[in-house]
């Protein structure tokens, strides 16, 4: 399994915004991609800001690709979710899960 890790940068307002648009939009169309294993939206206050976590789990770097495209470091952000962070990662990191200990 792959996970593909991306984070970004909100106001306190922006990061309710980006979560109803992960919820409404990101998550029903990861639905639909063979090999997607799920998502977790990850949040934290940071001073005056939201820390914004996203980690994808994929079966296949052939999946990734399918979401991603050919550069699959590359993040993928709507225009729509762009408007509502301060600043976000125009590349993700990507890790192979060599152990799962969730239960």
């Amino acid at each position: 399994m792959i996970v593909r890790a991306w984070s970004a940068r909100a106001t306190p307002e922006g990061a309710v915004s980006y979560r109803r648009h992960f919820q409404n939009q990101v998550m029903p169309a990861l639905k639909t991609i063979s090999g997607q294993r799920g998502a977790l939206l990850l949040s934290r206050v940071d001073d005056a800001d939201t820390e914004l976590v996203v980690l994808t789990f994929w079966e296949s770097m052939d999946a990734v690709r399918t979401f991603a495209g050919t550069e699959a470091t590359t993040a993928v952000v709507a225009p729509e979710a762009g408007r509502v962070l301060k600043d976000f990662d125009r590349e993700v990191r990507m890790f192979e899960v060599v152990l799962d200990a969730r239960a």
